[in-house]
């Protein structure tokens, strides 16, 4: 695993408390651990926290506090024996957030989250009011048109009007292990409940996550907020040709990430001065290290790749890191 000092960054080793978890993370503290505002970096799936460095590397740079883990199942923690969902997702993220708010050096926090850590985020958000921002990219909008997703990735000829209720169907008896309902594990629903400001960034040319999941997630935001004159604004990001990974590659991204945050945290520099820091900070995508998505690449289509995708534990780190299958742009992937 890359650290952050392979980065130049400075960082600490930390344990955070998640239920009766301690999960693994790394606390980077930007301008010498001055006071200031910071930002809890959430993973997606079949990713770890050494994945959202290029992400740090640029709000360091931006002046925020950077704390990142790996959720549950992921990177150096052991495999679960139940199915790992959205609502895992939104836990882990609040542990993180509780516990960036909790350092000495953070004045306030915000969450930003990947694909499904942008799900753990909203999720996060809606049930910690002190949130003071969210960041989400490239996030699926609702439990069902992510499962219909992923009979797509998987290769399934399903016609539409099967597919929906099957979805519906195996997204119930997927979160059932868990105790979760539909509704507690919905970013559109959990995104309703949250007042502070958003920020939805997403390629328009997603193929794993599509497009059209931003606009549901920010119609569902903006509707709940008529009438709601102390409702912070939702603003949404589109990166043109960006794909649903490594966005953070585009200078347009980290300079609009980096102005909302200053401008929603207070600082610690001004927007404009933190959106041409972040523009000018190189971020690129780290070597492949973990696991991918490769249940669906290494498996004929039907429904054995579909449970391969699903099997609890599907998302730990390989032995051997040369055995994973690399995804490019345009392969399915949900990290």
């Amino acid at each position: 695993m890359i650290d952050p000092a392979s980065l130049g960054l400075p960082f600490e080793t930390i344990r955070i408390p998640s239920g009766d978890l301690e999960l693994p993370g790394w606390f980077i503290p930007a301008r010498g651990g001055a006071p200031g505002p910071g930002v809890a970096l959430i993973h997606g799936w079949e990713s770890a926290r050494d994945r959202t460095l290029p992400m740090a590397v640029f709000l360091h740079a931006a002046g925020f506090h950077c704390l990142t883990i790996d959720v549950r199942a992921h990177g150096a923690n052991p495999p679960e024996s139940l199915p790992m969902s959205a609502g895992e997702f939104g836990l882990d993220a609040l542990a993180a957030y509780r516990a960036l708010v909790a350092r000495d050096e953070v004045t306030e926090g915000a969450v930003s989250g990947h694909s499904m850590g942008a799900i753990g985020a909203i999720l996060a958000a809606a049930a910690e009011p002190r949130v003071a921002a969210v960041v989400a990219t490239s996030g699926p909008a609702d439990p069902y048109r992510l499962t219909r997703q992923t009979f797509r990735l998987a290769r399934l000829p399903i016609p539409d009007p099967i597919a929906y209720p099957l979805a519906w169907l195996t997204t119930r008896v997927y979160l059932k292990p868990r105790g979760h309902t539909v509704t507690e594990v919905s970013a559109t629903t959990a995104i309703a409940r949250y007042r502070g400001p958003i920020l939805l960034a997403h390629g328009d040319l997603d193929q794993v996550v599509p497009f059209s999941h931003l606009g549901r997630l920010a119609a569902a935001a903006r509707r709940a907020r008529v009438g709601d004159p102390e409702a912070a604004l939702v603003e949404t990001l589109v990166v043109d040709g960006g794909h649903h990974s490594w966005l953070y590659e585009d200078a347009g991204y980290r300079s609009a990430v980096s102005c909302f945050l200053a401008s929603a945290l207070g600082g610690p520099f001004s927007p404009e001065e933190a959106a041409a820091i972040a523009a000018a900070t190189h971020a690129v995508r780290l070597p492949d290290a973990e696991a991918r998505f490769a249940a669906v690449e290494a498996t004929p289509g039907g429904f054995r790749g579909l449970a391969r995708v699903a099997l609890p534990g599907a998302t730990t780190r390989l032995p051997d890191a040369t055995a994973a299958v690399p995804i490019t742009a345009d392969e399915p992937g949900l990290g």
